[in-house]
């Protein structure tokens, strides 16, 4: 089974959002700021509850957040 990257746009919301804070976004998605830090990096995919979750603190729609690109492939997974 392959992945496929997720990539998202929460460092440029959160700049737009006053310079919101990963803690503040933390607090206000109800996770710890550890996970928004993994989330910003790509190192952790969000479920859909918290997507919409993170979603919903910017007011935005979820694919303006998160943006799954299946033509991109991580490492030489592509077979």
């Amino acid at each position: 089974m392959s992945k496929h990257q997720i990539f998202n746009n929460i460092r440029k919301l959160r700049f737009h959002a006053n310079e919101m804070t990963q803690q503040e976004l933390a607090d206000k998605a109800g996770v710890t700021r550890q996970t928004i830090v993994a989330i910003e990096n790509g190192k952790y995919s969000p479920t859909l509850e918290l997507a919409f979750r993170i979603a919903r603190v910017f007011n935005t729609p979820l694919e303006e957040v998160f943006i799954y690109n299946p033509e991109k492939m991580i490492d030489n997974e592509k077979q």
